[in-house]
């Protein structure tokens, strides 16, 4: 199988239009991953955002059980005081009074500073948490607030991106449409070029065809003037009138002799010049050209070679076979079959090759060819000399 590297080129505002949007795809590309990028960090700020608010709200609950608890010690605390305050610290007196015993009074005065000491150490403890809470509550505050300024930037950046996302995609369709356009001048200047080819092809047919009429005439004439007998230029002289007139001359003949006589021929005419030579009517096949032109319009497949797809040599190996010639379906082989030909001798029929032998078509006059361009196309006409052929043309050859 031939290598099929050669691709049509496109028309030169049809390049331009389609690199451009090339590059805008390139760029709406880009935008994309940004986008996801993006997103993906704006989803992750929202799940800690999430999780932020919950732990404020789980902390301001124990910083409310915080205070109420340093509440609930310090009005402890406080009552404890005013008690002291105003009772004053239980003496020896008031301890030995209520005591009955020795180890009673010890126990007495120990439990009252037990409970002075037990009412600071909760009262400490409940300030304590409640100042830790508090300083987690205001991380937390603060955590949550940077959350929502990243989330926020991140809004932003989204919305930014998603803006110059669809101001790509406008410029896209755009070029697109634009694309579209020239590809349908494109299709109609094909659809000129293979009417104008299938024209061509037909006045080329008809001439050969009465060329070879023209031809046939001539050498009909021919034949028939040489089977003509001479004429002679005398006349016959009248016979007298007394004696019987005597038998006239026999027809020329081949000389003929019997027993007693030998008649001789009467001399030949010179023979008639030969009728001239019908005007050549050129090398190559004209007939591969003219078949080639009813596949115009069959779309291109890879390594199709039937009228449901073509792909160039699979063409031209299809349409030699038609007329009796067998050529492999790989353009490079078909390259080194037959004769090289120059380009101001191309003939209809002559086969053309372009990039290295890799891709086939088969000339029809005119500087114009046919052939099955790449994916995507169909069988068409193209020029020698326009767009990437003019400078990838390699040569021909003319089959037999």
């Amino acid at each position: 199988m031939a290598a099929e590297a050669a691709r049509a080129a496109p028309a030169p505002g049809e390049r331009v239009q389609q690199a451009r949007a090339q590059q805008v795809l390139a760029q709406i590309d880009a935008l994309d991953v940004r986008l996801d990028h993006v997103v993906d960090a704006w989803n992750g700020a929202n799940i800690r955002l999430a999780a932020l608010d919950g732990q404020v709200r789980q902390n301001r609950i124990a910083l409310r059980r915080a205070r109420r608890t340093m509440h609930v010690a310090q009005q402890r605390l406080a009552q404890r005081l005013v008690d002291i305050y105003v009772s004053g610290e239980p003496g020896l007196m008031d301890v030995l009074a209520g005591a009955h015993s020795l180890s009673d009074v010890v126990d007495r005065a120990e439990a009252a500073k037990a409970i002075s000491a037990q009412d600071k150490r909760i009262a400490d403890v409940a300030l304590a948490a409640t100042q830790r809470t508090a300083h987690r509550q205001r991380a937390l505050v603060q955590s949550r607030a940077r959350q929502r300024r990243t989330l926020s930037e991140l809004d932003g950046n989204r919305s930014q991106i998603e803006s110059s996302l669809g101001e790509r995609r406008t410029l896209l369709a755009s070029i697109q449409t634009e694309i579209a356009r020239l590809q349908a001048q494109e299709r109609e200047r094909e659809r000129r070029l293979a009417a104008e080819a299938r024209a061509r092809i037909a006045r080329q047919q008809r001439l050969l065809a009465a060329r070879a009429r023209q031809a046939a005439r001539q050498r009909v004439a021919a034949e028939k003037q040489a089977q003509t007998p001479a004429q002679t230029t005398a006349q016959p002289q009248p016979p007298p009138p007394a004696p019987p007139p005597p038998p006239a001359p026999p027809a020329p003949s081949p000389t003929t002799t019997d027993a007693t006589t030998t008649t001789e021929p009467a001399p030949a005419a010179p023979a008639p010049p030969p009728p001239p030579a019908p005007a050549p009517v050129g090398g190559g096949h004209p007939e591969a050209a003219a078949i080639a032109a009813r596949y115009l319009g069959v779309p291109y497949r890879w390594g199709g070679a039937t009228p449901s797809g073509f792909d160039c040599s699979g063409l031209v190996a299809y349409v030699y076979a038609q007329i009796g010639i067998s050529l492999p379906h790989y353009s490079e082989a078909q390259f080194h079959i037959g004769a090289p030909v120059s380009r101001d001798a191309l003939q209809p029929g002559d086969l053309v090759f372009f990039n290295g032998a890799s891709h086939v078509g088969i000339y029809i006059g005119g500087g114009q060819f046919i052939h099955a361009p790449h994916t995507g196309d169909v069988v068409k006409v193209s020029n020698l000399d326009s767009g990437s052929y003019a400078g990838s043309y390699v040569g021909a050859r003319r089959v037999s």
